[in-house]
């Protein structure tokens, strides 16, 4: 299995523990990214798993690169050339006081990059899955055009191409969002949301449905998916069920529409960590698994219970291995000391 996955890798600045921005003189520097994540995860995995970025030739560039290196990411296809590493600042919530992310990533390499900076027959070759999320489009410049050459090359040769929504109002309005998620989804077989994404960039909302309540409608997921499915002709349209108790405690369960069937996972109660990637592990464990065979049901909940075990890991990367997955997809949860 080889799967490539495309977007930016940014340094991520957060204050220790749960301390607000600058409470004190000391912030933890690590690297992250939502495609970077799948791509981690999927190493993780045991798959040959290929990062596709620009990132500027300078020192924080190079250690953003030997990150993904660690993990055993194919960083070959990664192009060279910027002057800056986009970043994100993050003061992690607690209780009723919710997590707080600020961007400083405008004029990053990737931001800036031209179309011509990538061989997208090279970087596809042998390659089976192809993997961008809603993000990656928004950051301006030619990225529209670069996803969708990407789209293009990998529909051309046969690869399965999943898309998480992900929208992110920092970075775009959801008429922008629309206008080119509407255009890059034609060509997407697997598609990823969660609640509030098919409402933000294509206005399909669950009913009887409030997420900041807590009330979840199951058949209103049910009509989001189909309509999803039935708009871009989606082979599968996975989406993932958040019940947001506080900003330490949620509710976690997520479920995967093939076009014939609806399958719901278990739910976890979730004591959380840091929930920053969480989503980017639940697209890692869904591609895993259908990669695998998994049928529709196993495939669901592998990708939830890796998100699940996400939550409890800092940093935006998943660092867990299939079988700890299946462990707690299996139905060990008791978090019982390992001897």
């Amino acid at each position: 299995m080889k799967v490539v996955t495309f977007g930016e890798l940014m340094l991520r600045l957060a204050p220790n523990g749960y301390y607000r921005f600058f409470q004190n003189d000391q912030m933890q520097a690590t690297f992250g990214g939502g495609e970077a994540n799948v791509a981690v995860s999927l190493a993780n995995y045991g798959v040959d798993s290929v990062y596709v970025t620009k990132l500027p030739k300078h020192a924080i560039g190079e250690a953003a690169v030997n990150s993904l290196r660690y993990f055993g990411v194919d960083t070959s296809k990664i192009v060279r050339g910027g002057d800056r590493v986009g970043i994100y600042f993050l003061e992690k919530g607690a209780s009723q006081r919710g997590s707080v992310c600020i961007y400083d990533r405008a004029h990053s390499a990737i931001a800036e990059a031209k179309a011509s900076d990538f061989d997208w027959d090279a970087i596809f070759e042998g390659a089976d899955w192809f993997h961008f999320t809603g993000i990656t489009p928004a950051l301006g410049g030619e990225l529209v055009t670069i996803c969708e050459d990407a789209c293009r090359a990998a529909k051309a040769r046969g690869i399965k191409i999943s898309c998480d929504l992900n929208y992110r109002g920092k970075l775009w309005t959801r008429a922008e969002a629309r206008e080119a998620m509407t255009k890059l989804c034609h060509y997407v077989d697997v598609c990823i949301a969660n609640e509030e994404d098919a409402k933000d960039v294509f206005g399909i909302e669950a009913e009887n449905t409030d997420i900041y309540s807590g009330k979840l409608n199951h058949e209103g997921y049910q009509s989001v998916a189909k309509k999803l499915a039935d708009t871009f002709g989606f082979e599968k349209v996975a989406i993932t069920l958040r019940t947001s108790i506080s900003a330490n405690d949620n509710d976690w369960a997520g479920m995967l529409y093939d076009g014939e069937s609806y399958s719901f996972s278990k739910s976890y109660h979730l004591h959380i960590v840091d929930r920053v990637g969480g989503g980017d592990s639940f697209g890692a464990g869904l591609i895993y698994a259908l990669l695998s065979g998994k049928n529709s049901a196993a495939a669901i909940e592998f990708a939830v219970a890796a998100s699940a075990l996400k939550h409890s890991i800092e940093g935006d990367y998943n660092r867990v291995s299939v079988a700890e997955v299946e462990k707690l997809a299996g139905g060990d949860g008791s978090g019982r000391v390992q001897r």
